[in-house]
């Protein structure tokens, strides 16, 4: 399992580096379209590719659901709770993350808001500020704060969508939308959203791959600044992505708001520290693995974190346990609990005892 997912991951940096001459950080993607020409011969290499990937997905997407019983319990408390879902979609409902119009829906799967532009975002969405953290709180407008809270991301894709448009996914998305009634509301299952969004990319890209049109060589335009307000919404991995921007006459930008899917999902996910913490956390009592469980929780809507985020020299994080009045009874680091993990790790007589 461990090689296939490496050997994945291999397949999809190959495939950047064809498209784009650079694995990591490259900027094939520039104003107006992008800066190179598939060639003939990478477009072969990649088409080669798919099978293989197709059969790595397809076999991870069925192990992955055996196990599924297993987690039930950690599943219902698992940043499990009703909230709106948002999402892009395409003309015909179905799954998009590029060039679509956005959805939200309700916490039992009513569409409340559909076809929005995402240059009128602000009309539905407004940003809340709290003096404890550096992230704004992105509410759903017409809610109010917090009321107004809202997921973004794979699973909120899966929800809000009429399928993904794609054989193979369109089945996977019907069994995934069948664990719930409504919307699938525990954010474990993002997971299992990711594995189908993959399949998804997978039989998308083969289909783009046979479209004479991926070798053109008219894949840029250039102009001067013609607007001097713009807004870009794609999905990336993690959720939505807005992007609205101010320029001058000579194309410098003199504003901007951006929202990402941490900022989208941060109600989210203090909420889904809360509930963990209310599972594994008695007064100043710390379960076995209770941090392990707040870090999953962040990590199922957020991965991408656990690398664009560091503080050199500290603790990754810690609990502090406070009573209303703001005195302190307990304070854990995280590389304590680190620790106690490598002693248990290399400690024979704890593993016999397991």
């Amino acid at each position: 399992m461990a090689k296939n997912g490496i050997r994945l991951r291999k397949i999809g940096q190959q495939i950047i580096e064809m498209v784009s001459g650079k694995r990591i950080h490259s900027a094939w993607v520039v104003p107006g379209g992008v800066n190179a020409s598939l060639s003939v011969e990478h477009r072969e290499t990649i088409v080669q590719m798919i099978p293989e990937a197709l059969d790595i997905i397809t076999g991870t997407l069925l192990m992955f659901k055996k196990t599924l019983e297993q987690h039930r319990e950690e599943i219902q408390t698992f940043a499990n709770f009703p909230t709106f879902f948002m999402g892009m979609v395409n003309d015909q409902g179905n799954l998009e993350h590029v060039t679509g119009r956005l959805r939200i829906i309700d916490a039992k799967g009513h569409i409340v808001a559909d076809g929005i532009d995402p240059a009128d975002y602000q009309e539905h969405i407004a940003e809340a500020f709290e003096p404890w953290s550096y992230l704004k709180f992105p509410y759903y407008k017409p809610m109010g704060f917090p009321a107004g809270i809202y997921r973004v991301g794979p699973a909120a894709r899966l929800n809000v969508c009429n399928g993904c448009g794609t054989e193979l996914a369109d089945q996977e998305w019907a069994e995934f939308r069948d664990l719930e009634r409504g919307p699938v509301m525990s954010s474990f299952f993002n997971h299992y959203a990711r594995l189908i969004e993959i399949l998804f990319c997978i039989e998308t890209m083969q289909e783009l791959l046979h479209d004479p049109a991926i070798l053109a060589s008219r894949i840029r335009a250039v102009a001067q600044p013609n607007f001097p307000e713009g807004v870009g919404c794609v999905e990336a991995p993690r959720g939505t992505l807005i992007h609205h921007y101010r320029v001058d006459e000579n194309g410098l930008m003199t504003w901007a708001n951006l929202i990402v899917a941490t900022g989208h999902n941060t109600m989210a996910m203090s909420r889904g520290v809360l509930q963990v913490a209310k599972r594994f956390i008695t007064g100043t009592s710390v379960s076995e693995g209770a941090l392990n469980r707040v870090e999953a929780v962040i990590r199922a809507f957020d991965p991408c974190l656990s690398c664009s985020t560091h503080a050199l020299g500290q603790a990754p994080f810690s609990f502090r346990f406070m009573k209303a009045d703001g005195t302190i009874l307990r304070e854990i680091e995280g590389e304590e609990e680190h620790s106690r993990r490598l002693k248990r790790q290399f400690n024979p007589s704890a593993v016999a005892k397991r």
